[in-house]
């Protein structure tokens, strides 16, 4: 794995992590500007792991042919132990202490369908979110291997216009249809395109290496991504996907600058069990020290931060590693 991409993913995810950070502790009432810009611009981090995800995956399958069963085993062992725990903890947190979480709700049908990746409207009527709110992008994510297992059917060459045209279908047909969820009509959908396209650029080597040039398009495209407050639908792909792909782009021809940075390593193998654990470390220290305590709320952050760097770390080896080894050992044995 490059580094850079690891460097991107740790970013991704912790600019979630203070977006998020903003909501629990102010509501997003924000009264300075680096407040307001994370709680306008932190959602980014989500289109990067978006076209980051694009990216890994046809990276990872170019040189070799797994089938579409082995691709969805490993995807599904890679991605669904640490979910599925850290969305029971959720609900168990909301079931037996229901004011640690005050704004999250969930019953048992919607329990269930966060389980299966299923998009529902929550309880709490706010939207499509599962049990873990975080979850919803990953209801994406596992679109995405879906379509890019079948992918797999096909030759090599036309496997990109293959998931081309699933996804403009569901996006564009099915999910105006009662057949799927509106859910994906979301058009954040196609991010994981342009993911693909990096990493057809980067395959045939046109990400020239050194020079200024990278760098420039880097801070050119950071800048475009801070224009923009909370855009919506198609805007969202043009606002922020379209830097961000640049963004991508530009660091990975950056990457003899991040080779050999093992701190941007580690919290890029960490980041997504920092995604998926630092939502219930903030509301949980909201609660316990912010109005139990009353400790100020940067305070607390600063108290939350090596919290989740430590979980983020012990989901990773015993969740993501670990228990997902165990478990793609075991199911290649039935199968």
């Amino acid at each position: 794995m490059l580094f850079s991409i690891q460097a991107l993913r740790a970013f991704a995810a912790w600019i979630v992590v203070f977006h998020h950070f903003i909501q629990v502790f102010f509501n997003f009432e924000t009264h300075n500007t680096f407040e307001y810009l994370l709680a306008t611009r932190g959602q980014v981090g989500v289109d990067i792991f978006f076209i980051l995800s694009g990216f890994v995956i046809y990276v990872s399958t170019a040189t070799r042919e797994p089938s579409t069963g082995e691709f969805l085993l490993h995807r599904a062992a890679r991605i669904v132990p640490a979910y599925w725990v850290h969305t029971l903890v959720t609900a168990a947190i909301i079931f037996t202490t229901s004011d640690v979480m005050p704004v999250y709700q969930t019953d048992l049908p919607s329990l269930l369908l966060s389980l299966a990746f299923i998009p529902n409207e929550t309880p709490a009527g706010y939207g499509y979110y599962p049990t873990l709110p975080v979850g919803w992008t990953l209801n994406f994510e596992m679109l995405f291997y879906l379509v890019f297992a079948l992918s797999l059917l096909v030759k090599h060459r036309l496997r990109l216009w293959l998931v081309a045209f699933i996804l403009i279908v569901i996006n564009g047909w099915l999910a105006h249809r009662p057949i799927l969820s509106e859910f994906y009509a979301n058009p954040i959908l196609y991010e994981f395109l342009l993911g693909t396209g990096v990493a057809v650029v980067y395959r045939r080597g046109w990400l020239s290496r050194g020079g200024m040039m990278p760098a420039i398009l880097a801070v050119a495209a950071f800048v475009v991504l801070m224009q923009f407050d909370n855009p919506q639908g198609p805007l969202r792909f043009v606002a922020w996907g379209l830097p961000s792909a640049v963004l991508i782009a530009a660091c990975i021809a950056l990457e003899p600058h991040f080779n050999g940075n093992h701190a941007c390593k580690l919290l890029g193998d960490w980041s997504y069990s920092t995604y998926l654990v630092h939502v219930i470390v903030l509301w949980t220290a909201h609660y316990a020290l912010g109005e139990a305590l009353g400790l100020a709320p940067y305070l607390v952050l600063a108290l939350c931060l090596p919290l989740i760097g430590l979980l983020s770390w012990f989901s990773y080896e015993y969740l993501e590693k670990r228990l997902s080894r165990h478990i793609k050992r075991r199911l290649t044995a039935l199968a």
